[in-house]
Order: structure tokens, then sequence, then C-alpha cells
């Protein structure tokens, strides 16, 4: 209280030290009192300041996830890293949390607990599966509630990422040990992966559709590249 020109010039330090982007505020207690204090100082250029939900946080910063993550830091790094990447990847993040913990109402004690976990762990995957899993950036947890994709063999995946680098193609994932035919149909149409050779790795087209596509593209008289995102060639595609 008695220190705020001491304490501004020691963040203005820190943003400019570390050439901060954003400035990501959890919404808990004093939430608002930080986030005025945070309009006194003045920001990097094209710097804002955001709000975000912290509802798990604290849960997270104890858990055995964030232990694995980050053994040798204490709750409070470990809670202040789960809110800024609450604002960078908000599903990335949420899906380390049991959704239980997630502040979803004050009955959810009352009801059959497996049901209830069932239900809410159907909700995730479908949020998941609906956005799309950046391949080479998400973390086990994420990977596990995409289709096809269990615990182990998201583990498999990042193990085979962190030997052989980036994932190029979806076909590679083909090399993922203990990843089938099967695993390989339910899960590569809602993995993505950015700036790939083929668009259509970084869409949410299913492998066995390419040749449609391609088929398509050479139809309107363009390579697959043109086609992909170009809603004015798309409407003239004749579907039948």
């Amino acid at each position: 209280q008695n220190e705020k020109v001491k304490a501004l010039s020691q963040v203005e330090d820190m943003l400019e030290k570390y050439g901060i982007q954003a400035v990501a505020i959890g919404n808990g207690t004093a939430s608002r009192e930080t986030e005025e204090f945070m309009r006194k100082v003045s920001l990097p250029e094209g710097c804002k300041v955001w709000t975000v939900s912290e509802d798990g946080a604290s849960i997270y910063s104890a858990s055995e996830v964030a232990r694995k993550e980050f053994p040798d830091e204490d709750v409070t790094v470990r809670g202040a890293v789960s809110i800024g990447r609450r604002l960078m990847d908000p599903l990335a993040e949420l899906v380390k949390i049991d959704p239980k913990n997630l502040g979803i109402g004050q009955y959810q004690h009352d009801v059959d607990q497996s049901l209830l976990k069932e239900k809410l762990d159907n909700t995730v995957e479908s949020c998941v599966n609906s956005v799309g899993v950046n391949l080479n950036t998400a973390s086990p947890y994420l990977l596990s509630y995409v289709s096809g994709i269990g615990p182990s063999l998201a583990e498999n995946i990042i193990a085979y990422r962190n030997a052989n680098g980036a994932f190029k193609s979806r076909e590679e994932l083909k090399k993922v040990p203990r990843l089938g035919a099967k695993a390989f149909e339910q899960c590569a149409g809602f993995l993505r992966i950015r700036g790939a050779a083929n668009p259509l790795d970084n869409s949410s087209v299913h492998p066995e559709s390419y040749g449609i596509v391609d088929r398509m593209a050479t139809a309107l008289g363009v390579t697959t590249k043109e086609l992909v995102g170009n809603s004015g060639l798309c409407a003239g595609i004749r579907a039948e």
C-alpha cells in the first residue's frame, strides 16, 4: 500500500526486461484492485491486460500433474504459470484439472459421482474434438482426450515427438509405437499440423477424404493449397 511508486517501477522494469506482450490476472481475490494497479503501469506498445478465470488453479498447482511439469517450483509459481497459460490456450490448460474442481455447482456432490465424472469427461472430449489439437504443441493431458488416443498412446506420441522432432504430416503418426490403423482412423481428423506441406493436415478434413478435396481442386483448375480456405473457390464447387 505504501510503496506504490516503487512497485510501479519494478513492474515496468519486468515488463521491459522480459519483453512482455500480455498480462493475465486471475479473477480471484483482489483481481479488480490488481487490474486497477496495472492500468497505471506504462505498458509496452501492444501489451494488453486480461482477466482470466482462475477456477481450479490452486488445485492444479498442488496436483501431481503440476509437480511433474514443474518439479523445482513451488505452488505459487505453478499457479501463476497456469493463469498465464489460460490466456494463451485455455483448453490445453483446463484439461489438466478434474472438471469437478471447476466450480460446476453446489449440488455436484449430491449426484452419482462416477456418472458425473463420465458426463464431464464426455463434455471435455467433445470440446477437444470440436476445436482440434495442435499435434506439435499439445501436452499428453490434452492428447489423451482426443478420440482413439488414451493416456498411454498420448505418452507414446510425446516420446516420438521428443525423439524425432515436430510431426511434418498426419501420415507420420503411423510410425508412433502402438498407434495402429484403427486409432489413426479415429484420431487423425482432430489433430492439426500448422505449416504442413499438405494444407489439409491443418484442417478438419480426415486423411481418407484428401482425395475428394484434390478432385475438387482439379475440377476447378487450381491446386489444393489454393482451394483450402478460399470461400470464393469453394462456392464454385458443384457438390453433385
